[in-house]
Order: C-alpha cells, then structure tokens, then sequence
C-alpha cells in the first residue's frame, strides 16, 4: 500500500488511538534490570507506554532489545503497559511517561489540546489488521442500519468507522454506536449483545472465529483515501534534554523491523509472547501492518528532515480539521504548529 497519493492518514494506537477524553484507564508497569545511575547525556531512566499491536516496539520489549542497547549507559528501561492512546495521552498529561504509542488523530487532537508531546516515529501503518467483523447476517454497509455496532471511542477504529457511514450516507442516529474497549467488545460479542465491531487484532479473530466474518478492512478504507497508523510521541522535555537517548531507542526500533523482515518466523514467536496468541496468529497480524525503518520515514511524504518537514504535518492538520467537524475540538491548530510539532531529528 503506497501512500503517494494526498490520502488522508488519520491515525490509529495499538490499534486503539484515542483522545484525551477521559481519565487513565488501568495500566500494568514492568521494570527492568538497571542501576539509577546514568552514562553522560543520558537519563537514570526510560518511561515507555507501550500497547499490545503487532509492532516493532511490542517486538522489541519482547526480544529485550531495549535493555541490550541502554545497558553501557545504565539506562534503566522500564516499560508501562496502556489499554489504549485515550489512556497513554492522560499519562503524557501528567508525566507519567516519557515515549508512548497514540494514533495519528489522537495526536492530532493532542497537539491541538497542547499536549507536552510531538511525534517522532511511526510504528505502523495500518492494513487489514483493523476491520469491521460482523454477524453472519449482515451482508452489507447498508444492513448495518438499525443495528449495535462497538468501536472505542476516540480511537481511530471509531474515526474509520465513522468515516465509512460518511462514504455510505448513513447517518449516526440509523444504528445504536456503543463504547467498548476491545476485550469489553470480545465479552459483548459473544453475549449476544452486540451485532459487529470495528476492531483490531489480537482480538479481531476472536470476533471472527465466533461466527463473525469480516464486512470491510482499514486496507479496504485506504483504497476509499482513509488510511490509519500508529504512532511513537516523546515528551517534548525528556527530548530536549536526551537527545541521545532517543536516538538510541530510535535505532532499537530500528532493529526490531529489520528482525521482522530478516527473520519473520522468529520474529513472530518472540512477540506472540507478549500478544497471548499463538506465533501463526501473530504472524498473521504482523503481516498486516506496513513497518517502516527511520531512513525510509525520513521521506518527505512521511516524517522528513529536521530541513524539510514531511506531508504527515499536513495528515495531522487534516485529521484534527476532522475532529472539529465531530465536536472533539473546537478549533484545530495551522499547518505550522503541527509542523513544529514533528521531532523528526531522531530519525
């Protein structure tokens, strides 16, 4: 999937990139091996919200390859797990955390909100890893009419679904549109209590081997111009102040990509760890998502060059142009502000 063309690439987090519209959900901290001490330029400790999606950073925890890179500079690396960028964005709020993984429109809204943060990484663009599963019974958008669909709200499924009704011409208030968390939706689904949902894997096949099958992908919304990705943020503070740092983690993602395409099966089973499926199955949801190296991000259509920012500025601008029209923001920032948003030097 090329993204030559002006697509709008609103975003998504693990895949569940929400907005700051509620407080933290529930969390779960892993510390790592480490001393408090730090090399020179370096800080005593790294912060980092992570989500389970089938990405180079889950790969990277789960192969430990941060902890290898920090262990000279005696960096301890202490990761912090999210249920969703809606929770990441309140621990960014708060200095919870120093590096996170939020969606394109959640970062949009959070820059537009003045959030202490820019981006500095995608860590995947999104395929068919995201989808709408739905009963069996529904053949169509059109019958999704007077039906219960979940999406969580503020993510980017919740922005792709609603993109989609905009392209059918249906309005909200056709069909019930209910908040749930993914496992929350697994829970719904096979209660009987819903109809379909837009979701992402891990638990996407839980939907579909349940007896849902699979009514439109996001890969299917790309081709509609609806593209979603997620995407690494840094505390604008700790940036500043460890630049070296965060080209370190950089080179650890970095590393973790490279691993997924030298050595997919391996690859797999190291993450399928840490995605409590089996490494087929996280296999299956890695395949689905484009991952990208810093030297190829570093091109003008993605994040670009501390001397030539990329087109994402303007991705980023037009999803929170988006969110104004949904009432999620009252106004959205110009062009320049997420322009100076991008930290793009690590790359």
């Amino acid at each position: 999937m090329r993204l030559k063309r002006r697509n709008v690439l609103f975003g998504l987090a693990g895949l569940g990139g929400t907005l700051l519209i509620s407080s933290c959900g529930n969390s779960q901290s892993t510390p790592t091996d480490g001393t408090a001490t730090s090399g020179a330029g370096m800080p005593s400790e790294i912060r980092i919200g992570y989500q389970v999606s089938a990405n180079a950073e889950l790969l990277a925890k789960a192969a430990g390859l941060a902890e290898k890179a920090f262990t000279d500079s005696k960096v301890k690396v202490r990761y912090i797990s999210f249920n969703s960028g809606r929770d990441v964005n309140t621990a960014m709020a708060s200095g919870g955390i120093d590096v996170g993984l939020i969606g394109s429109v959640g970062v949009a809204v959070g820059v537009a909100q003045k959030l202490p943060y820019q981006p500095y990484f995608i860590h995947s663009v999104i395929g068919e890893a995201e989808a709408l599963v739905v009963k069996k019974n529904i053949n169509s958008i059109g019958d999704i009419r007077g039906k219960k669909i979940a999406v969580p709200f503020g993510s980017t499924s919740h922005f792709t679904f609603l993109s989609l009704l905009k392209l059918e011409k249906i309005e909200e208030k056709e069909l019930t549109i209910l908040d749930l968390q993914p496992q929350d939706m697994v829970a719904a689904w096979q209660r009987g209590d819903i109809d379909g949902g837009y979701i992402w894997y891990p638990n996407l096949p839980k939907l579909v081997e349940s007896d849902g099958k699979i009514l439109i992908t996001s890969a299917d919304m790309a081709e509609k111009g609806v593209v979603t990705a997620d995407l690494g943020v840094v505390r604008k503070e700790f940036a500043d102040k460890y630049p070296d740092a965060m080209k370190k983690y950089v080179e650890v993602l970095d590393e973790a990509v490279n691993l997924y395409r030298k050595s997919p099966e391996e690859a797999s089973k190291q993450i399928s760890k840490e995605m409590g499926i089996s490494p087929e199955k996280s296999l299956e949801a890695m395949n689905k998502l484009i991952w990208l190296t810093s030297d190829e991000q570093a091109d003008a259509k993605y994040l670009g060059k501390p001397d030539n920012i990329g087109n994402f500025a303007g991705v980023l601008e037009e999803s929170a142009q988006f969110m104004v029209t949904q009432k999620t923001i009252s106004s959205a920032p110009d062009l320049k502000t997420y322009q100076s948003a991008i930290r793009n030097e690590f790359l």
